[in-house]
């Protein structure tokens, strides 16, 4: 009978019987707390109005030029990276480098699409080649070197172009020419050369530098051969 007087007892029975005491807290708050961001906590962009962001990024942009005029050996263009600026050069001398009178299919000259990817091309080329060489610095940030470095091959196209319109094509125009695409091949290559150096091996620098001479040679070239269409 015992038993079964246990079995018939409900299960939460003596539960009634438990007193709490006054001095045992029964609320609380379980909100959770929010810490103060400190000043040193990184910039949020997210609420930056749209103006600002892209007036931040035309300044970066900008300063980045002006390393690649000024070339010296500085982290600038390897700790901030953007291949914007790239982007915009390429299409640059792509656009400046149409209207030749060898660009038809007839004489094969170069059209948009070959000028960018010539430049594309051989900037990953000469990052792969860095990469296997053994060097320190990542992929984009290779390309955004190559690629801002294209900037007085670019100037020196406008200038180019600005001589074919003021004096007639010959002998004098083509040493003017030649001057300048020398001058921005040398510049060029001696930019980026000047920001990769650090990042190769010693006993290596020079099978680093030789792709990049090329890379530049080819787009002083192209502009070199330009010949504005009849």
């Amino acid at each position: 009978m015992a038993e079964v007087d246990e079995a018939n007892k409900p299960l939460f029975a003596g539960l009634s019987d438990v007193s709490i005491s006054e001095d045992i807290p029964v609320e609380g708050d379980i909100a959770v707390p929010v810490t103060s961001r400190g000043a040193d906590d990184e910039f949020s962009t997210l609420d930056e109005p749209v103006k600002d962001t892209i007036l931040r990024d035309l300044k970066a942009v900008g300063n980045k030029f002006v390393h690649v005029m000024y070339p010296k050996k500085s982290s600038a263009l390897l700790r901030d990276w953007d291949l914007w600026g790239p982007l915009l050069l390429c299409v640059t001398l792509a656009l400046l480098l149409q209207g030749g009178s060898a660009d038809s299919k007839e004489d094969g000259g170069p059209q948009f699409a070959e000028v960018f990817v010539i430049i594309w091309f051989g900037s990953v080329i000469i990052t792969l080649n860095s990469k296997l060489l053994g060097g320190t610095i990542s992929f984009f940030q290779s390309l955004c070197v190559l690629g801002y470095c294209i900037l007085p091959l670019t100037v020196a196209m406008l200038v180019c172009r600005l001589v074919l319109l003021l004096v007639s094509s010959g002998t004098a125009s083509f040493v003017v020419r030649l001057i300048i695409v020398t001058a921005s091949f040398g510049w060029a290559t001696f930019a980026s050369t000047a920001f990769l150096a650090d990042s190769q091996p010693v006993n290596r620098k020079a099978l680093v530098v030789y792709p990049v001479f090329l890379f530049y040679f080819v787009i002083g070239w192209m502009i070199l051969t330009f010949s504005p269409s009849p």
